[in-house]
Order: C-alpha cells, then sequence, then structure tokens
C-alpha cells in the first residue's frame, strides 16, 4: 500500500539500496534535484526508473520556478526569470504580467513533461514584507496579496495547461520569515487579522490547488509552540477552515533545520498535525529509514486527496512551441 512520504535519491542513477528501499517502503512520490541532473536523456532514464521500483506511474517532483529556483538549467533547458519579474511586468500592463506568467509556466511545465517530471513546486504566494529574510525575496511575484494572488492564478493554470500538477507554496505564508527555515525556524508575531489580510489572502484565492506544501513557521498568534507544518491548529483552522484547501497537503522539506527532533519525530509530528504526505529531499538513505518508521499508509481522506490531485494530471495541450517561445520572449527578455 502507497505511504504517505516522497523521496529523493543521491545520484543520477538508482543504486541497488535505493531500489529496495523504494520498492519496499512504496512511497507516494519522488523528487528530484540538481544533483540528480545530467541531461534530458539521463532524467527521463532517473524518472522511469523511478516509477519502475514502485510499479505505477507515481508523481515526480520538481523546484523549477526560475531565477535562483531553478533545476534545470542551461545548456539543455531555457533559463527563466524570478517570479518578480512578472511582477515587475503586471506593474505596467496587468494583461501582459499575467500572459507572461502563464506563458513561462507553461514552458517550464512542458520542458518537464518532456523528462517524465509532472509536479512542480510552484507558484510561490508568498507575500515578503521588508525586513524579512532574502530566502523568498525576488521569488514572490509582488509585494500585495492582489498581486501575488493573480500572478499566481496565471502560473498555476500555465502549469496544468502543461500537463504538470502546480504545488502552492508555502501555506500559509512564509513572507514575514526574518530567518531562512533552511536554517533557522522563524518566529512571526503578526496579530491573526494582518495574517489574515496579507499572508493568507493569497492562499484562500488559490484554495482549488490540487496540492499545497507547508511553511515552517511559527505563527504565535496562532500557535506559538509549533510551526505550521506541525500544528494541528494552523492545518485545521488555517489551512483547511479559514483558507479553505482541500487538496493534499504535503510538508516543506523534513530534512530542513527549522524542525526540531528525531526524523521518526518529525515525520510522526507532520503526519499527526494533519498533511497528508511528508517530503524528505536529500536521499539520506538513514534518514529516509527514519521516516518511513512513522510514515504510513494513506488514509481514506487522504488518499482521496492525492488520488483528486493526480486526477488532475493530464496530457500538455497541443502548441506551437516555437510560437510560444516568441510570445513569450516578446514580452520577458530571456
Amino acid at each position: 500500500m502507497t505511504s504517505s512520504a516522497i523521496y529523493g535519491c543521491l545520484g543520477l542513477t538508482l543504486t541497488e539500496a535505493e531500489k529496495r528501499f523504494f520498492g519496499e517502503s512504496d512511497p507516494w512520490g519522488f523528487i528530484i534535484f540538481a544533483r540528480n541532473i545530467d541531461n534530458p536523456d539521463q532524467v527521463r532514464a532517473l524518472t522511469d526508473e523511478f516509477r519502475a521500483v514502485v510499479g505505477w506511474n507515481a508523481p515526480i517532483l520538481i523546484d523549477q520556478e526560475g531565477g535562483r529556483v531553478a533545476r534545470l538549467r542551461p545548456p539543455h533547458w531555457r533559463s527563466y526569470p524570478p517570479g518578480r519579474r512578472y511582477g515587475d511586468i503586471y506593474a505596467t500592463s496587468p494583461s501582459d504580467g499575467l500572459t507572461a506568467a502563464r506563458l513561462g509556466a507553461q514552458l517550464i511545465a512542458l520542458e518537464l513533461r518532456d523528462v517524465g517530471v509532472d509536479v512542480d513546486c510552484l507558484p510561490v504566494l508568498d507575500v515578503p514584507v521588508p525586513g524579512a529574510h532574502d530566502v523568498i525575496g525576488d521569488r514572490a511575484y509582488g509585494e500585495t496579496p492582489e498581486t501575488v494572488s493573480a500572478l499566481a492564478r496565471a502560473a498555476m493554470e500555465g502549469v496544468l495547461t502543461g500537463g504538470v500538477l502546480p504545488i502552492i507554496k508555502h501555506i500559509p505564508g512564509h513572507g514575514r520569515a526574518g530567518v531562512d527555515s533552511h536554517e533557522k525556524l522563524p518566529i512571526v508575531d503578526t496579530d491573526r487579522k494582518t495574517l489574515s489580510a496579507t499572508d493568507f489572502a493569497p492562499f484562500a484565492a488559490l484554495a482549488d490547488a490540487p496540492l499545497a506544501m507547508t511553511a515552517h513557521v511559527i505563527y504565535s498568534a496562532i500557535d506559538g509552540a509549533n510551526p505550521a507544518t506541525t500544528s494541528p491548529t494552523v492545518i485545521s483552522e488555517i489551512i483547511r477552515d479559514e483558507i479553505g484547501f482541500s487538496g493534499a497537503l504535503m510538508s516543506d522539506d523534513l530534512s530542513m533545520k527549522a524542525l526540531g527532533g528525531s526524523f521518526e519525530e518529525r515525520t510522526k509530528a507532520s503526519l499527526d498535525a494533519g498533511c497528508d504526505l511528508v517530503l524528505h529531499c536529500n536521499g539520506d538513505m538513514e534518514e529516509m529509514e527514519a521516516v518511513a518508521k512513522e510514515a504510513r499508509t494513506l488514509s481514506s481522506t487522504s488518499l482521496a486527496r492525492a488520488d483528486q490531485a493526480l486526477a488532475m494530471r493530464t496530457d500538455p495541450e497541443r502548441v506551437d512551441l516555437e510560437d510560444l517561445i516568441h510570445r513569450f520572449s516578446s514580452l520577458v527578455s530571456l
């Protein structure tokens, strides 16, 4: 039975040990990073390997936003701007900004599908504020909920048109974090009314997304002890109720230093809090084995959410690729 975990691997191909582990633990999906990427043929072979060891068309994820967060890079793949570039265009011409965001996401999706990747950790819905850590920075589409919501919706539509599932992140909002959650646990002390009007608003606007990734952030006005990922209060009261997100909810990477405790404890806390899926990215076998001890077969509710998300995987719309690239380039200088 499929477990609630998503794993990475160490290299360009799967080792025999990885094949055994994935076959026995039966994760819901996989994620690839720059360390797993050399050229298109190699990536296709790797994504085929992943699916062969679990025996089904398991989802394969990637962080391909554009800008500094891009795993597929030249010379084999095109370079795309960060989200803020679309926001700059939108500020001058909303229609051009929306078109650029949609086309850019569609082009990214087409490149992903070409190598067997069918889930992208995009769009970023975080709303940065002055003085926040630059971990979000120009990855954000803009500095207002309205701009972020509009451009994120366009990007989500583009990803889906390209045959790839989007993941909205980092729910319910990472924009106010004063530290990088890869390194430390951010604590946001903003009042709930302000959070609802700003940070949470883009997620509410895109609550129909198939998948969402949590923020490893404490919101002291809601739960002063636990980051969103491991907070039953944040997941139930904010993500599910106030925001209205009904899709499959996954943790951000369990190996990030914002989380404390063993990997067994991190996994259990995330799932007990209400995450449907847990994400472990670095391919460390010892850590993955610890995650697997607490990862569980998807509950009926989580399975229904995950299946509903996967049902949105479709073949890419047939397009004239050169025309698509030309239209995009006329709006955004690559």
